[in-house]
């Protein structure tokens, strides 16, 4: 067993359970603002979800894979990249987007595919690319994840607060306008808070083994927020829909991918530590670009 993989991150039933409830949360405070017809709208102008689809279940887990192939980082940090790409795009990307003037009802509609399609998509994306890595599919085996457990464990997180808050929606709008005015950013705020504590009772532990995840977490979510961003562009986008599907693509669920990790892989130590220290940086990330396009917007418009 290598070093990193004797890592223990303090992160106990009780945590996994303030989590759950958080992330469901904040998803079901995102829900809250999406009506029926949002879909139906997109279906008439369908191209925008279509290639932020693509981009979230089929091009970041190949483009993660080829950086893994080429870099050939530890087992099980490699494993813990596959799952951060297999999880659907952030909660908190919707807020990312409103700042950064981009397509906010495009953001809020993709969180809201991208979360139903992560009852399948999130576990077959992570059982097919860690299979296709020889180290990975080694860990994977000795671990049996079966990815119906997984599925199973994304629509309690994920789908039944999406379903929840968009009925609530339909047949009560006043109230679910209401409560999602201060349901989601006390949510949001809640798990930012998690995260923090998560972070300082961890301190020592990151501060002695982040140089193993540091440049590589940096670097996967860089090429991730370019991938989204120029292929949004290939595609012959609008620049406020490419700009969304850059934070879409950039921005992952990791408070799900952390969850994943301790619930089936008992917190290996590489796995857990990629995961965790993501979580910390595609905010940071996402805050920093939003601030830096919504600057540039004011500029513009100036």
């Amino acid at each position: 067993m290598t070093d990193i993989d004797s890592i223990h991150i303090h992160f106990n039933s009780d945590n996994l359970w303030v989590v759950n409830l958080t992330l469901s949360l904040v998803m079901f405070g995102v829900a809250l603002d999406i009506k029926v017809s949002d879909f139906t709208n997109l279906l008439k102008s369908p191209r925008p979800v279509i290639v932020g689809i693509v981009s979230q279940f089929i091009l970041i887990p190949l483009v993660t894979f080829l950086m893994i192939i080429m870099i050939n980082p530890y087992p099980s940090v490699a494993l813990g990249m596959i799952m951060v790409a297999a999880c659907p795009g952030g909660n908190i990307s919707n807020f990312m987007t409103k700042l950064a003037g981009g397509n906010t009802a495009l953001s809020v509609s993709l969180t809201a595919f991208a979360s139903l399609a992560a009852l399948v998509m999130t576990p077959l994306n992570f059982a097919i690319w860690g299979s296709f890595y020889t180290p990975t599919k080694e860990i994977l085996k000795s671990v049996q994840v079966s990815p119906t457990e997984v599925a199973r464990f994304v629509l309690l997180i994920l789908g039944i607060p999406l379903i929840l808050g968009m009925v609530i929606k339909n047949y009560h709008p006043n109230f679910a306008t209401k409560a999602s005015r201060f349901l989601k950013p006390i949510s949001i705020l809640i798990f930012l808070s998690f995260i923090v504590v998560a972070f300082y009772n961890n301190l020592d532990i990151f501060m002695d083994h982040i140089h193993y995840v540091f440049f590589l977490v940096i670097a996967h979510n860089t090429l991730l927020l370019l991938t989204g961003f120029y292929f949004a562009r290939m595609n012959k986008l609008s620049y406020l829909d490419q700009k969304t599907l850059s934070i879409e693509t950039g921005i992952q669920n990791s408070g799900l991918g952390l969850l994943l990790v301790f619930s089936f892989f008992d917190g290996l130590g590489g796995m857990a530590l990629l995961v965790a220290f993501w979580a910390i940086w595609d905010i940071a990330s996402g805050l920093l670009i939003a601030y830096f396009w919504s600057e540039k917007t004011v500029k513009e418009n100036k």
